[in-house]
Parts: C-alpha cells; sequence; structure tokens
C-alpha cells in the first residue's frame, strides 16, 4: 500500500520545463487521468560546491543517481562528522546508526540494479525531535516522553523517507517547541557553531547548528513564530516557513488541532535555496489527516518573471532597532534587486506591531490551557523553565472579540499588499546573542508573518562586525512560495549565501 501512495504522487504535476501547461496544473492534490503519465520531476543543482559535506542536498542526490558517490560513502561521512561536532555543539540527540548504513546499503544496491529512484535516493537528513520518527525516540524535549518510540513516521518524516532519505537521526528543540532558546531538561543547550558562546536560536536550533556544521543536508523544522527563520539566520542557512496550510503537521507535537498550532508550519531547512523547492515539492499537499492543508498549486521558481516584481523593504519595526549591519544589509539587497525588477520602494504594514501584540494576547487568552492539556497527555511532571504557561483566561466574548480583531488587521496586511509582491525585512534586531542574554522585546520580525499565514524564507546576506552570519527575511503573499524562493535564490547569487563556520 505504501508503494502504491508513493506512486500515485509522483503522477502529480511537480514537472519542470512544461512550460505554460505546468504553470496552469496543479503541482500536488489533484491525481493525472487514468493512464496518463508525466515524466517525474527533475531537479538539476547549480551549486559548486565540491567538498562533500558541504554540498547541496539536490547535488548529492545527482552524484548518487550518476553513480559518481556512493550513498554509503555519504552517510559514513555524516556520521564522522557528527561524531567530531557534537560534543561540541549538542544539537543531534538521538542517531539511528546502524539503521542509517543498512538503508545506505540498499540504496546503492538499488543504484546497480537501475531501480527507479526517488528525488532524494541515498542522502541523509535530521530531523527535529518533535516530529515522531518510526523506531527512533521522539521527545517534543518534554520529560514524559524521553522514552517515547513511535511505531509510525510523522506525514512529513514519511514522505521524505518514500523519496529515498535517510534518517541520520533527531535534532534537540525546547519543550514542545515552545521557546526561543534550543534547551530542555532531557538533552540540555544546543550551542552555535560560529560561536559557541552563542545561541543557535529556536525552536529549530538543533537543525540549524548541526546543518550549519556540515553533519546533515537538510533537516525539518517547525515555525510557529520564527522558529525555521531566526535560526537560519543566525546560523547562516536558508528555509523557508510556508503558506499556512501548504504542509500537513500530522506526527508533529503540537499539531493540527493545537491553539499554539493554527500558526505553526513545518518548514525545510538546508545550505542552499536550491534544496527548499526539492523538499517543498515533496512535503506539500494533504495527507487526508491533518483538515488545515490545502491542495494549492506549488509553482516553479524558475518560471517567475522578475521584471514585474514589486519589492517593498523596511529596516526597523520601531520597538528593537537592528544593528547597524542588519539594517544596511536589508537597503544594499534591496538595491540589489533594483536594476532587475519592476520597482522597489521603502514602505512598511501599517499594523505590525498592533498584530503581534494581539497574537499574542490570543496566545494566551485561554490561560495556557492548550499548553497544559500537552503536559498533562505527555504525563509530564516537571517543566523546562523556558516553557511559559502563565496566562490570564479571558470571557468566551473577549475570545472571539480578539479573534476578530486579528482577522481584521490581517485583512489590513492583505491591503498593504495590493502594491506588492516581496516584503524585504529583517529576521532579528541583532546576530546569534550571547548564552546569558536576556531576551530583547520586539526582538523578533517574524510572528507577524505567522499571524497572517505567509511565506516567509531566509537566506545569508551579510555579516555582523563579530563575523557572525545574518540573514534576510524575504515575505510573499500567500501560496507565493516560487515569488520568495526566486528572490531568496537570487540574493543568494548575488551575496554568496551559507559559509561553513571556522570554529569547529
Amino acid at each position: 500500500m505504501k508503494k502504491q501512495t508513493t506512486n500515485n504522487r509522483r503522477k502529480f504535476i511537480t514537472t519542470l520545463g512544461m512550460g505554460s501547461l505546468g504553470s496552469m496544473l496543479p503541482a500536488y492534490g489533484q491525481l493525472l487521468p487514468e493512464g496518463v503519465v508525466l515524466p517525474q520531476q527533475q531537479f538539476v543543482s547549480l551549486d559548486e560546491t565540491d567538498e562533500l559535506l558541504y554540498m547541496s542536498a539536490t547535488k548529492v542526490a545527482e552524484m548518487i543517481r550518476n553513480k559518481e558517490i556512493s550513498s554509503q560513502e555519504v552517510v559514513e561521512s555524516c556520521l564522522a562528522r557528527i561524531d567530531e561536532v557534537n560534543p561540541q555543539i549538542n544539537a543531534v540527540v538521538q542517531l539511528a546508526r546502524e539503521r542509517a548504513l543498512l538503508e545506505a546499503k540498499a540504496a546503492d544496491e538499488a543504484v546497480m540494479a537501475g531501480k527507479t529512484l526517488g528525488l532524494l535516493h541515498g542522502v541523509p537528513m535530521t530531523i527535529k525531535d518533535s516530529f515522531d520518527t518510526a523506531g527512533i525516540i521522539s521527545t517534543a524535549g518534554t520529560l514524559g516522553r524521553k522514552d517515547y518510540m513511535p511505531g509510525k513516521d510523522a506525514t512529513v518524516v514519511a514522505r521524505l523517507r518514500e523519496e529515498g532519505a535517510i534518517l541520520l537521526g533527531k535534532t534537540n528543540t525546547p519543550e514542545f517547541t515552545m521557546s526561543y532558546l534550543t534547551s530542555n531538561l532531557i538533552y540540555g543547550q544546543t550551542l552555535n557553531p560560529y560561536d559557541l558562546t552563542r545561541h543557535p536560536s529556536g525552536s529549530s536550533g538543533g537543525a540549524a547548528a548541526i546543518l550549519a556544521s556540515g553533519g546533515s543536508y537538510f533537516d525539518i523544522g517547525t515555525d510557529s513564530g520564527g522558529s525555521v527563520r531566526a535560526p537560519a539566520h543566525v546560523c547562516g542557512l536558508a528555509s523557508i516557513k510556508p503558506t499556512s496550510g501548504r504542509i500537513p503537521q500530522t506526527g508533529h507535537l503540537p499539531g493540527y488541532g493545537d491553539r499554539y498550532g493554527c500558526y505553526q508550519q513545518p518548514g525545510p531547512m538546508a545550505r542552499r535555496v536550491e534544496d527548499l523547492y526539492l523538499l517543498l515539492s515533496i512535503l506539500s499537499g494533504p495527507d487526508q489527516m491533518d483538515a488545515s492543508i490545502s491542495p494549492v498549486p506549488l509553482y516553479d521558481p524558475a518560471e517567475v518573471d522578475f521584471s514585474k516584481l514589486r519589492i517593498a523593504y523596511y529596516t526597523t519595526n520601531d520597538v528593537a532597532e537592528p544593528i547597524p549591519e542588519i539594517k544596511k544589509m536589508v537597503v544594499d539587497c534591496a538595491n540589489q534587486l533594483r536594476p532587475s525588477v519592476s520597482s522597489v520602494d521603502e514602505a512598511r504594514p501599517p499594523v505590525l506591531q498592533e498584530l503581534s501584540e494581539k497574537r499574542s494576547e490570543l496566545n494566551s487568552a485561554d490561560g495556557k490551557a492548550h499548553i497544559k492539556r500537552l503536559i498533562k497527555a505527555c504525563g509530564t511532571t516537571v517543566i523546562s523553565p523556558n516553557l511559559n504557561i502563565s496566562g490570564e483566561v479571558v470571557s468566551g466574548s473577549q475570545y472571539t472579540k480578539l479573534v476578530e480583531e486579528i482577522d481584521a488587521l490581517k485583512s489590513k496586511m492583505l491591503h498593504f499588499m495590493d502594491d506588492f509582491d516581496i516584503l524585504l525585512c529583517p529576521v532579528t534586531s541583532t546576530a546569534a546573542m550571547k548564552l546569558d542574554a536576556e531576551r530583547i522585546p520586539g526582538h523578533w520580525y517574524t510572528s507577524e508573518y505567522n499571524a497572517t499565514g505567509w511565506p516567509a524564507a531566509v537566506v545569508r546576506a551579510g555579516t555582523s562586525n563579530e563575523g557572525l552570519p545574518l540573514g534576510i527575511q524575504i515575505v510573499g503573499k500567500p501560496w507565493t512560495e516560487d515569488k520568495v524562493l526566486a528572490v531568496a535564490a537570487d540574493l543568494e547569487r548575488k551575496f554568496g549565501g551559507y559559509s561553513k563556520p571556522e570554529n569547529i
């Protein structure tokens, strides 16, 4: 049955180079008529990296398919790198070493036998520990699940494995993903490979730290307030939070139906932008379990007409003033785009702060009962100090009023974007923060785009005066991941993107 599902997904129209036909039809969610089969999508790498551990997943998949390298060699190299760096950064919290090596051997045998290969055949990955992984302990960072071993993969994990990806292990997360600090009472604190005295941010900080260190080719994080974007920013990576309703949360904790989870989306994290589109094409679409997912087409970034794009940018939210290097980076990105797009204007949505404040009010309006239910369901009796369960319960009428106010603000945000296709802005107001630094109010520039549900990507486009990575945030209208990724790829080419850390 699993094989049939995989074959059906490959009949979805995801073929590059189909011209107008490819742009008219959905990338997934609608099967082709019986008997009509289009060729499987091919993803061609433009990555010129020559060091195996720092190549893109797209390039490694190509090399395995072309028998230029074996999956066993790639998996063994990643495992050796994890062994080397993980004692310093504490990013990978569970390893599936023996299983990964067995799957790599089977992947190589399939290549030699000329069998049909998945898009990620033989490519190693890690997965954030908030996702269920069959046969591998999956804690979501909470003590009540410290020995929990699921019998089934989360939807995103299953889809990646169906395309041939090999799971190396799990990456650290704060308890229930609900903190900007990647630390919990089971596994402790993850550190930033660019400076071991600093945070990799959160909640996908474990994923970011091992990717930046060259121990994995991609990871899947989750983002409810900036949790794939902030770690990518401070670890020099590429990531995207897709439009709300694009990727199922089935098998994630918290998941579909959770008050907190309604703003959350799984999102791919990698070193190169080209991998983000490949991963989105695999992960997207309904799974008949998460009822929030819509069968909306995923279009090809290569088909975007740059000359028609209207760009807006802003450098500050007037709450937490970014460091000068970040403000300069945003302006530099806007200026680099100016010759090739329709227009570039300095403009900021007028309701950002109000939207962020209202969303924060709504998150605690039930007295954090949604979090307390999670704690109880997991059997956790001692919680992390980073997990905030304080909140005052409001009346039913106050609660519905908050929902109405947020929807009105979302409409104003959409109205602002009538004049623009892409919005450039900071991810946070600083580079990676010191371990003992206090949280800065308004520090993150990301939560507003969880409230709207819009897609937002990050790619490295700058460096702080201390030599730390800085990422630019690229925001688009709902369901326009193609435009967001097209701009991200262009800025990656212009500014260089990922650069490996020198400290480990």
